[in-house]
């Protein structure tokens, strides 16, 4: 795998929640990432970033509507900013990236829901993804 996968998704996972409550665009948000970050640019794939941010802003409706078909008695608006956006992003990797494992998108995402949101939304999270996976 190419530069550090792991926390180049970490990174996308902050900004694009950034994006969701700043209401910035993806061009202001990853300049000023850029900015901030340049020295570790190394250790990092900016590419992914950039491209992972990309494909969840051109494609938010239909990621959202397959979030909406998996959930059960629930609105999308139910879900918190930290786990949708943790959602968006494993999403769109299961979608429109061939070179990750639809696996490895739902075990990231999971990594992701322990850090940063609750133990119930652990499982939340991956039940709402393999109920993607499997009505792709």
């Amino acid at each position: 795998m190419n530069k550090n996968r792991k926390r180049s998704r970490e990174i996308a996972m902050e900004l694009l929640f950034s994006m969701t409550i700043n209401k910035n665009t993806l061009e202001e948000t990853f300049n000023t990432f850029i900015e901030e970050y340049e020295m570790k640019l190394e250790i990092i794939d900016a590419e992914y970033i950039k491209s992972i941010l990309k494909k969840v802003e051109d494609n938010k409706e239909e990621i959202d509507a397959r979030i909406e078909k998996s959930l059960n008695k629930w609105s999308i608006d139910r879900i918190s900013k930290v786990n949708l956006t943790i959602l968006r992003i494993a999403i769109a990797e299961m979608l429109y990236f061939d070179d990750i494992p639809e696996k490895v998108s739902i075990n990231e995402a999971i990594e992701l829901t322990k850090k940063y949101s609750d133990e119930k939304s652990v499982a939340f999270v991956n039940g709402l993804l393999d109920n993607t996976l499997k009505n792709k």
